[in-house]
């Protein structure tokens, strides 16, 4: 049995590929805000641009990995 220290923290993202990482969906989501206003430097259409990316980076950031977690659908016993 193993004791509280020796188990290992459940993490969603250990069950998503590379390309659905944290470090990669902030760095899509930063690099099209930042593209869209160095290519058309226009304030509003980067606005337009940073509403959905903005929404999606926080659902896939921060509410989808708790949902995971709250869910119990990640398997705890990985031994």
């Amino acid at each position: 049995m193993k004791s509280i220290s020796d188990q290992k923290a459940i993490s969603p993202w250990n069950y998503k590929p590379w390309w659905c990482q944290p470090w990669s969906i902030l760095l899509t989501g930063t690099s099209l805000i930042s593209g869209s206003w160095f290519l058309l430097k226009t304030v509003w259409i980067t606005v337009l641009v940073a509403i959905p990316l903005l929404a999606w980076m926080g659902f896939f950031l921060l509410v989808w990995p708790r949902l995971m977690l709250s869910s119990a659908a990640l398997d705890s016993d990985s031994d």
